[in-house]
């Protein structure tokens, strides 16, 4: 068992996703930074699918109640344990009554904690993301108790960092392609959009980042179509929309844009204090 000591701001158990349900109005969910994510899984010899924690801003005080490995990878939220700073990106080997805590944020916004075969919480559609109205809860708690199995690290000699890809959470430049009504704008919005700077606008969430600035809209709402996480919607205001993992499976605003798998993975490790580029992608 881990015990949660304190929750953090925003700390959910999350896997690659709840695929094939998307047809019963059913969120992929899973990771936000999925590359981080399986970065972390892999540097313990986990499936990339196991489940981890998903840790937003603010960190959680974990105590473990049973031997295992772990690995942190994403944003640094300056890990310690037992009060004594930790390796990001690499093995660390925890004994019974050993206590993760976390600290500053440094850089990125998300971090993930994953250990060895992966959190044991109920599958759920063939998944353990968690998500309201899916599961029985889209955070865990104080005081909740996640299921683990034990390991004992026999190789601690072997331990070592893997290089981790930092442009995930340097990089201000989010790959994009054309969605289904790009081509419905004007030359004029079609330029100013794929040339403009981005701001996050302090309104996002699992679901979806908006966008800053506006934009002069006289494109025409559609009819309710299918939607995927990464695809930027206009708004008759003139504001662009993100959707994220969590997000619905359809809307009626034009799907103007198209995010990379790996833009949702970079955004989703962003601030309101970042300045976004895009960076238009043939098919």
């Amino acid at each position: 068992m881990l015990k949660v000591i304190k929750s953090g701001f925003y700390t959910s158990i999350q896997d690659c996703g709840r695929f094939g349900y998307r047809v019963y109005g059913v969120p992929v969910s899973g990771s936000m930074d999925l590359y981080s994510s399986q970065f972390a899984n892999t540097v313990i010899g986990n499936s990339r699918n196991d489940a981890v924690l998903e840790i937003t801003m603010t960190g959680p005080k974990l105590e473990f109640l049973k031997p295992t490995v772990i690995a942190i990878s994403g944003a640094d939220i300056s890990p310690t344990l037992n009060e004594k700073p930790i390796k990001m990106d690499s093995i660390i080997t925890v004994q019974v009554d050993d206590v993760i805590n976390f600290g500053a944020l440094r850089k990125g916004i998300r971090a993930y904690l994953a250990i060895k075969g992966g959190f044991r919480s109920n599958k759920v559609l063939e998944s353990r993301s968690m998500y309201n109205g899916i599961t029985s809860s889209n955070r865990i708690q104080d005081y909740d108790k996640l299921v683990y199995e034990s390991y004992i690290n026999e190789h601690r000699e072997l331990n070592a960092t893997v290089k981790y890809d930092r442009s995930i959470i340097e990089t201000d430049t989010l790959e994009v392609f054309k969605g289904p009504e790009f081509n419905r704008m004007s030359k004029e919005l079609r330029t100013q959009i794929i040339n403009s700077d981005y701001k996050i606008y302090k309104l996002n969430n699992r679901m979806a980042y908006q966008f800053m600035p506006l934009f002069k809209n006289d494109l025409k709402q559609i009819l309710t179509s299918p939607v995927l996480p990464g695809t930027v919607q206009l708004t008759p205001s003139g504001q662009l929309i993100v959707l994220m993992r969590d997000c619905q499976t359809t809307g009626g605003y034009p799907r103007i844009l198209q995010l990379s798998n790996n833009a949702i993975n970079i955004l989703s490790q962003k601030t309101e204090d970042n300045c976004l580029k895009i960076r238009l992608k043939e098919f």
